[in-house]
């Protein structure tokens, strides 16, 4: 908090070392919520994916390679360009677009007076038209469908609400209609989209043309399972130049792939002879990564197949009025990421949000654990600062005792506040007062910091809350509410802990499931046993 420097400069003068020590003085209280692990500044996760795309984008540049963006709805006639009779095969792969056809829908009399009947009134020959112009309009494809409510409403003066109800019950075509389907597919290779831009570019810029896209392709799979999903990541590229050969493949494959950590490479003809590479040019690659050996993958003996290169077939590229020798090489994404992430199931590693545990450090779950109820002025920390010095001061002395925490005054009114304990024969504060929450392996414990559990302080995760100094917040907020509500007196008293909830901790839903659901355990049971009494006049 702010100071006075002219009173600082006085007390130094004075006493420089009484100065200094009474320093602490400017710092704001730290409440609960504001104290680490809960102040913290984190840096989001990145996706394993998407960091893999980074990487790979980094890498193509350096090696040289320009970066486009191909285009992701290709027409089926560029299919039958470049894969001439096996299309329908490939075809087969393919998405294919739909879209909801425009019906010609006209205004009856019969339609007009059930208009009328929605929204109350005469329609004049002025909304007749109007209406009438709207779905006109919609039906050329001047209008989109999600524009018709509000052109509707505006027509006729009325709320969206009731043009809604309009369309539903007047112009049953719209929710009759059945999608019709075009001769637009989404992209399910790189290739389509490469010959659409070399089409363009072949003779428009110098040779040797290096370029790269990293985008999502779609693939009309029977299903998706561990091994193969409905969309992928191809990171795919071109040279064009009229020399360019197998060789070009291999060295820009190991150019790639070394800077991910392989060490050798394999090269083997690829036995499925795509029909856009010339014959005898379609090769596989298979590298090997020392991180691979013996892990848990199917690749335990280091080695895995990542990247397939070849030479667009003339015919193809005739087809597209390219007359220069074009290399392509592509991996999928999610390949490389399994190796490198050393993951099995390529629907985790894609949607670890859908087929994966949660998973949380101690450090992140300490973070969900926090005191729930504060009180709301300085005065009230102030008394739940007192509370606890209190107990940390005289929480061993026998009883029956009393000792006063705090006096002073709240919203106008005085107030005293007592930290009691009226039976005999035990202490101001039971034997859990100092016991502190704890993150440990998981696991939400209520410990002492002694020598027998001193490890779980070591290796877990202490919260700083202590038994007393929750329940001290909570008193303190009591205390403000009971001197708003005009109570003259009030005690707040919590025995046996048995929940967080008794000690004033609450638990991010979050973490509560994560606990339960890997068979974790909050155990904070302890006697706490500590009585607060204010006085208010």
């Amino acid at each position: 908090m702010k100071f006075d420097p002219n009173e600082f400069k006085k007390r130094a003068k004075a006493d420089f070392e009484r100065a200094w020590l009474m320093g602490s003085e400017i710092l704001t209280p730290v409440t609960p919520d504001r104290a680490y692990p809960y102040n913290t500044i984190t840096s989001g996760k990145e996706h394993p994916i998407f960091q893999t795309i980074h990487r790979l984008r980094e890498a193509y540049i350096r090696l040289g390679f320009d970066e486009i963006i191909n285009p992701l709805i290709v027409d089926e006639s560029h299919v039958y360009r470049q894969f001439g009779r096996e299309a329908m095969a490939v075809l087969d792969r393919c998405f294919y677009l739909a879209g909801l056809p425009r019906p010609n829908i006209g205004i009856s009399s019969q339609r007009i007076g059930s208009i009328e009947s929605i929204i109350e009134r005469r329609l004049t020959e002025k909304d007749v038209e109007k209406t009438r112009e709207i779905l006109h309009q919609y039906k050329k494809g001047n209008m989109d469908g999600d524009d018709i409510v509000y052109e509707i409403s505006k027509a006729l003066n009325i709320e969206d609400t009731l043009a809604i109800e309009i369309l539903e019950k007047v112009f049953p075509e719209f929710k009759e209609l059945k999608p019709d389907t075009t001769t637009l597919t989404l992209r399910s290779h790189m290739t389509a989209g490469w010959f659409i831009t070399l089409e363009k570019l072949h003779d428009r810029l110098p040779h040797p043309i290096k370029l790269f896209s990293i985008d999502r392709c779609f693939r009309r799979e029977q299903g998706e399972d561990a091994t193969r999903l409905y969309t992928y990541f191809s990171a795919s590229c071109v040279i064009v130049h009229e020399d360019v050969t197998v060789e070009d493949g291999k060295a820009l494959a190991e150019g790639l792939l070394r800077q991910f950590g392989f060490e050798q490479f394999r090269f083997r003809p690829d036995e499925k002879r795509s029909k856009y590479y010339i014959p005898g040019t379609q090769t596989e690659v298979f590298a090997f990564h020392p991180e691979l050996v013996g892990s848990n993958t199917k690749y335990q003996d280091g080695w895995i197949e990542l990247a397939t290169f070849g030479i667009y077939s003339p015919a193809s590229l005739a087809s597209y009025d390219i007359d220069t020798p074009v290399m392509n090489l592509g991996l999928g994404v999610e390949r490389l990421a399994m190796v490198l992430f050393k993951e099995n199931d390529i629907r985790e590693l894609a949607y670890p949000q859908l087929f994966r545990q949660v998973e949380f450090t101690d450090l992140e779950l300490a973070k969900m654990i926090r005191v729930d109820k504060l009180p709301q002025t300085p005065t009230g920390l102030e008394i739940a600062t007192s509370i606890v010095k209190t107990c940390e001061t005289y929480g061993e002395e026998k009883s029956p005792c009393s000792f006063v925490a705090f006096e002073g005054e709240i919203y106008g009114k005085s107030i005293a506040v007592e930290v009691v304990e009226p039976e005999e024969n035990t202490k101001l504060c039971g034997p859990a007062y100092l016991n502190e929450v704890v993150i440990h392996d998981g696991n939400i414990l209520g410990i002492p910091k002694s020598e027998k559990w001193s490890r779980y302080f070591e290796e877990g995760v202490p919260t700083s809350i202590q038994y007393m100094s929750g329940f001290a917040y909570r008193a303190a907020a009591e205390i403000e509410r009971a001197v708003a509500e005009g109570k003259e007196e009030i005690e707040i008293r919590v025995r046996m802990v048995e929940s967080l909830g008794d000690i004033n901790v609450s638990i991010d839903r979050a973490a509560l499931n994560y606990i339960t659901s890997t068979g974790k355990k909050i155990d904070v049971r302890g006697p706490l046993f500590i009585t607060v009494r204010a006085s208010i006049s």
